[in-house]
């Protein structure tokens, strides 16, 4: 079943083309990775998917279980089910994580509001719920521990769609296996698509990916496996990579 449809997405920011004639299908279940250089038009895919303002669609359509979402505000979307874990999770002060994450879960799936709630969540993610759920989102946690923390309201939310922005930067080797794994299991769990930024292969072991897509210019330039992609950028880096497929 298709999850998300992205046709011929154009997309721009005060005049200034930054996405090129996007196409993208994600099916539910399925896992996707996008790869790409610096200012290559990864984080525009995203913050368009998820409705932010500034970034206007000036071509092509986005498709979300068959919904045109071209028209829908951030709120919307999220209601629909599209999930968003960010490269930098922000800082909340206020606001404890206890508490977000029983109004997630009560949102998402009618659950009562219950500690057990968050404390399994947050144990999901390899976080100390007695040490965590009291303090303010993200305050004063570290990289890894924010991660982790973005992850366990993604997975409260029990969303269908789940768009990863550098999962994997700024996470220890015992955080980015837990956090690959976990991902993965929510994914078989709930055959909720993902939509997973990288530079590096590491956690792609531990996610299950089906395609792996190159970004430049604006553009996808190649589409398929990760197996068959990633070793080549690794060894020739983005410039080298680019440049022998223009080449063919």
């Amino acid at each position: 079943m298709t999850l998300l449809e992205i046709k011929d997405l154009y997309v721009s920011i005060n005049d200034k083309e930054l996405l090129k004639g996007i196409d993208l299908t994600i099916d539910k279940g399925e896992t996707h990775v996008l790869m790409g250089p610096n200012a290559s038009g990864k984080t525009t895919l995203v913050l368009t998917l998820l409705g932010y303002p500034t970034y206007k669609i000036t071509k092509g359509r986005i498709l979300f279980r068959g919904e045109d979402l071209t028209e829908k505000d951030i709120t919307q979307r999220a209601k629909l089910g599209i999930a968003l874990a960010y490269q930098t999770p922000p800082e909340v002060r206020g606001v404890k994580l206890r508490d977000i994450l029983i109004f997630i879960a009560a949102k998402s799936s009618g659950d009562s509001d219950k500690e057990e709630k968050a404390t399994s969540f947050l144990q999901r993610v390899g976080l100390e719920p007695t040490s965590f759920l009291p303090r303010d989102i993200n305050v004063g946690f570290s990289g890894g521990e924010k991660k982790r923390a973005e992850l366990a309201q993604i997975f409260a939310m029990r969303p269908e769609l789940m768009i990863l922005d550098e999962p994997d930067s700024g996470v220890d080797i015992d955080s980015l296996r837990l956090i690959g794994r976990e991902i993965r299991k929510v994914v078989e769990e709930l055959k909720s698509g993902v939509l997973a930024i990288t530079h590096h292969r590491h956690i792609l072991q531990y996610l299950k990916s089906n395609l792996c897509h190159i970004i430049y210019d604006g553009k996808i330039l190649v589409s398929g496996p990760p197996e068959e992609i990633v070793p080549s950028v690794e060894e020739l880096g983005y410039e080298k990579y680019i440049k022998r497929l223009r080449l063919k």
